[in-house]
């Protein structure tokens, strides 16, 4: 027998009703003659709940007793959908992720799996059983329970489908696939009938929300298939897998947007060997990702050195900074060297063309740049890659820029 891992999202478990048809989904996958393993998050709402508890009581709470806090959403889901699965006739055993378990580093809201416990789950399975296993948490090699991020769920699962040697990782959210764009945003949006995993890595690192990166990165990793499929109707899905000699190669495949992107610029900094890591060094100490980066040299051998940060980490970005151009003045034999600015912008969002046809069709950063012009819509950074194209513009004009390329590169077409 084969053995399927399938996930259910929070919005695929925003009530009592979803929760019994997720587990008829899982039921129906057994029935189909697989082994099956269900991996649940929290449902719909209540991690924002958890996190909102924890900030009432402190501004600042303790990041493992946060780990504590927002880990108990899921002992929610994974009870009721054990008991739903029980109650249509097949026996189900609910886990945590410290009880299979789902070990992690021990970097408490942003650990990393770094491996999967199978004798409890391949039991479990023997004795006739589907196990339900909480995701978004595990435990560290010191007892300590962690998570791993927002949309961690996703990577759970996959990380159990690696461990298990499962056909494949059936992920069940609010969308029935992988679109060519936001179908909020743009109508004519299309479904994908197939993604390669290179184009959905570009996709989740830039804002495309149905699947977390990192479990993109682990399924590629190890060749694990993944599908998507929508919890509320029945479809076929998108099934994301290896790059194929059959498959199309359109120039462009989807375009996707994030707006959860803040700008940072230091004026004046002087064009001398290591100032880039003196100055964005602190910034990669505390933990923030640093994207997007813009320097150019002017004749006065000084830059304006600029780059993107998440919006959450725009504050901090700045004061870390500004501390550091105060520190290196200081510490400087040449003050008059570091005589810089720190100024910033979170009113911009990042707009991406991706799509593996880009290798071999030229022009497309041409028809990008025209489309955003003949909108009076201004570039402010530009990134590019093999599949990529990204712009920096500002976020008032996201929507209607992730419209027109839609419509520039014929993604509505059948």
């Amino acid at each position: 027998m084969s053995l399927i891992v399938t996930k259910f999202g929070g919005t695929s478990l925003c009530d009592l009703e979803r929760v019994q048809a997720a587990a008829q989904k899982a039921v129906a996958c057994r029935q189909e003659g697989h082994e099956v393993i269900v991996v649940v998050s929290a449902m719909a709402g209540e991690t924002d709940k958890l996190e909102d508890l924890g900030y009432s009581i402190s501004t600042r709470p303790d990041p493992r007793e946060m780990d504590v806090l927002l880990a108990s959403g899921e002992q929610v889901s994974i009870a009721l959908i054990a008991m739903a699965i029980q109650d249509l006739g097949v026996p189900a055993m609910s886990y945590l992720g410290n009880q299979v378990p789902v070990y992690t580093t021990e970097c408490h809201q942003r650990a990393r799996i770094t491996e999967v416990g199978c004798e409890e789950l391949r039991r479990s399975i023997d004795q006739g059983a589907i196990p339900v296993v909480a995701g978004f948490q595990g435990v560290a090699s010191t007892g300590e329970i962690t998570t791993i991020g927002r949309g961690g769920s996703d990577t759970t699962a996959v990380a159990i489908a690696v461990a298990m040697g499962a056909l494949e990782c059936r992920i069940y959210t609010d969308v029935d696939g992988v679109y060519t764009a936001d179908p909020r945003i743009v109508e004519q949006a299309r479904r994908m009938d197939r993604v390669t995993f290179e184009e959905m890595l570009e996709l989740a690192a830039l804002g495309a929300e149905v699947l977390h990166l990192r479990s993109v990165e682990y399924a590629r990793r190890y060749s694990i298939p993944l599908k998507v499929f929508s919890s509320f109707i029945d479809g076929p899905g998108t099934l994301i897998v290896e790059e194929g000699e059959s498959m199309e190669q359109p120039e462009v495949s989807a375009i996707t947007f994030d707006k959860n992107e803040a700008k940072v610029t230091i004026t004046n900094v002087p064009d001398i060997p290591g100032i880039a890591y003196q100055l964005l060094g602190p910034v990669g100490d505390a933990n923030i990702s640093v994207d997007m980066i813009v320097q150019n040299v002017s004749r006065d051998e000084r830059t304006d050195l600029t780059f993107t940060v998440p919006r959450n980490d725009f504050e901090q970005s700045l004061e870390i900074l500004r501390d550091q151009v105060i520190r290196l003045r200081r510490e400087a034999e040449d003050p008059t060297l570091y005589e810089m600015e720190v100024i910033g912008d979170d009113a911009i969002a990042k707009v991406t063309a991706v799509g593996l046809g880009m290798r071999s069709h030229a022009g497309i950063a041409t028809k990008m740049f025209e489309t955003l012009a003949q909108y009076g819509i201004n570039i402010q950074m530009i990134s590019t890659s093999e599949i990529k194209i990204s712009v920096v513009i500002h976020e008032d004009f996201c929507e209607l820029a992730v419209r027109m390329l839609h419509s520039a590169f014929d993604l509505g077409a059948d």
